[in-house]
C-alpha cells in the first residue's frame, strides 16, 4: 500500500476548530491543556459510542500536534501552512488508516496495512516536526495486525503521535490499552444534536425525533436526516404490527426487498426494532412515564403491549440481538433476514 493509499482522505476538507466539534468540552480541555504544556504522550486512545465525534476531535489534535504554534494555547492557529494542509485534507504528515474489505468480505484493517503505516511513520516528517496516526475503528484489526500495532506502540520509529479511535474498547488487546492514554467520550445531548440538524435545515419538530432516535449520536442522527430515518423507523414499527399475521409469503417477498438495502440500512432498521421494543417495555413499567426513545410513537406502541408480554418481548430482543451480531460477518443477508423473521414469528405465536 502506498503512502497515497494510506493516507487518501475520505473528505476534501478537516474540520480544525476545536470549537467546531460537537459537545466533549472536557475532553477538549484536556488535550489543549496536555499539548500546551508539551506532555501529549505519543499514543492516545479515544474510545467511546459510534457517531459522537471521536474521529473529528482526533483530527483537531493532529492539526493541533502539527501546527506551526504547538505550545502558545492556540493550536492548530489555522493560518500557518501546516494548518491549511491538514484543512485541506492534505498535509504530507498526517495519515488515517481505516478497515478495508475485500471481496465480499468483512471490514477488517490487516497485518500489511499496519506494517506499511509503520513504515512511514518511520520516515523524515516532510513539513511539521514529527508525523500523526490515526487509525480508526482500530477494533477491527485481525489478531496479527494488532500484535504488529503493539510492537510499534512499545518502540515508535520516530517522532510520531498515534491517535486510535475506537467504539469496542473491549476488543482491544489489554496490552495495547496499556500503552496509549485512554481518553473516554460519552453520547451527546439530544438538545445538541437537534440545535445541529436544524442548523442544517432540518424542521423543528423532525430534528427533535431524529435526535431522540439517535441514541446520542449526531453521525446516526445525520445519517438518519440524509437517508430518511423516520420511514425505516416506521418499517420496523409496522413490522411489529403485522408480525402475528405474517405468512411464509410476506416473509419470502420482504427479505427479497430488505436483502437490496445493504448492511447499513439493515442495521438501523434493526436498531429500530430495537429501540421499538424497549420502549414497549418502558410503557409496561409505567405507561406515563417518557419514552426512552420515541415518545411520538407512543400510542402505536402501547397498542402492541396486548399481544406481546414482556417475556416475548425479551424473546423478541434476543432474535434480534443475533441478527445484529451476524450481520458483521460475510453470511446471506435474504436467508438470514428470513430466519429472523421466521424466529420473530414463531415467538409472537407463543
Amino acid at each position: 500500500m502506498a503512502a497515497e493509499e494510506v493516507a487518501e482522505p475520505q473528505e476534501r476538507h478537516f474540520h480544525i476548530r476545536w470549537d467546531s466539534i460537537l459537545g466533549h468540552g472536557r475532553q477538549k480541555d484536556e488535550l489543549r491543556r496536555l499539548l500546551s504544556q508539551g506532555r501529549l504522550p505519543h499514543a492516545l486512545l479515544l474510545t467511546g459510542p459510534e457517531g459522537v465525534g471521536k474521529k473529528l476531535l482526533g483530527r483537531v489534535l493532529a492539526a493541533a500536534v502539527l501546527c506551526e504554534h504547538p505550545a502558545d494555547g492556540a493550536a492548530p492557529c489555522g493560518r500557518c501552512p501546516s494548518c491549511r494542509a491538514m484543512e485541506s485534507a492534505s498535509h504530507p504528515d498526517y495519515y488515517e488508516l481505516l478497515p478495508e474489505v475485500r471481496g465480499k468480505g468483512t471490514r477488517i484493517i490487516r497485518i500489511e496495512s499496519i506494517r506499511e503505516l509503520t513504515e512511514l511513520a518511520a520516515r523524515y516528517p516532510v513539513m511539521s516536526d514529527r508525523r500523526v496516526l490515526l487509525i480508526d475503528e482500530v477494533d477491527l484489526m485481525n489478531e496479527p495486525a494488532a500484535n504488529s500495532l503493539l510492537k510499534t506502540l512499545e518502540e515508535p520509529p520516530g517522532e510520531v503521535t498515534f491517535i486510535l479511535v475506537t467504539a469496542a474498547r473491549s476488543a482491544l488487546l489489554d496490552t495495547i490499552i496499556s500503552r496509549c492514554m485512554p481518553l473516554a467520550f460519552g453520547v451527546l445531548a439530544r438538545e445538541d444534536i437537534a440545535a445541529a440538524l436544524v442548523k442544517r435545515g432540518a424542521a423543528g419538530e423532525q430534528a427533535a425525533e431524529i435526535a431522540a432516535l439517535s441514541d446520542g449520536s449526531l453521525g446516526r442522527a445525520l445519517q438518519m436526516y440524509a437517508s430518511g430515518g423516520l420511514e425505516r423507523r416506521d418499517s420496523a414499527i409496522r413490522f411489529l404490527e403485522g408480525l402475528r399475521s405474517l405468512g411464509m409469503t410476506t416473509i419470502w417477498r420482504e427479505a427479497e426487498a430488505m436483502e437490496k438495502w445493504g448492511r447499513e440500512e439493515l442495521a438501523e432498521w434493526l436498531l429500530y426494532l430495537n429501540m421499538s421494543l424497549r420502549d414497549m417495555l418502558v410503557l409496561y413499567e409505567d405507561g406515563s412515564s417518557p419514552l426512552i426513545y420515541q415518545e411520538d410513537c407512543r400510542a402505536r406502541l402501547a397498542a402492541l403491549l396486548p399481544d406481546f408480554p414482556v417475556r416475548k418481548i425479551f424473546l423478541l430482543l434476543a432474535c434480534v440481538k443475533e441478527m445484529q451480531k451476524r450481520l458483521g460477518t460475510n453470511v446471506n443477508l435474504r436467508l438470514q433476514l428470513e430466519g429472523l423473521f421466521i424466529r420473530m414469528k414463531d415467538v409472537s405465536d407463543r
